[in-house]
């Protein structure tokens, strides 16, 4: 990806109410999508990820705006690949419930440029 037409994407991720409300068998296989889908990150075309933060430690109970849980930062080749990103959470199931992801958990994403400075 060249530096001039990479886009540079913070996916913020947010634990919602359902997830707390989970009984523990329900919670982990919560926990086992949330790894599925953030592999799902990491092998979306067009998609490099450069790191990601967690604020479980810091952060207490539903986030249902900024601060966010956790955090990845990634470059992206295009808007399509973000969304793409996004929609994981639409499509990752969650265990055989029928639920998908984003019962329990939400997504955003900032997206713009790094930050260049001339000298």
């Amino acid at each position: 990806m060249s530096q001039s037409t990479t886009l540079r994407v913070l996916f913020c991720i947010g634990v919602n109410q359902n997830f707390f409300d989970a009984s523990a068998t329900e919670a982990k296989q919560v926990w086992a999508a949330f790894g599925v889908m953030m592999k799902g990150i990491d092998e979306t075309p067009g998609i490099r990820v450069i790191g990601n933060m967690d604020d479980d430690q810091l952060m207490v109970g539903p986030s249902t705006t900024a601060p966010w849980t956790t955090y990845v930062l990634a470059d992206a080749e295009r808007l399509e690949n973000v969304a793409a990103v996004c929609n994981l959470f639409r499509t990752t199931p969650v265990g055989d419930s029928g639920s998908k992801l984003w019962k329990y958990c939400k997504i955003e994403a900032r997206v713009g440029r790094e930050l260049i400075i001339q000298n």
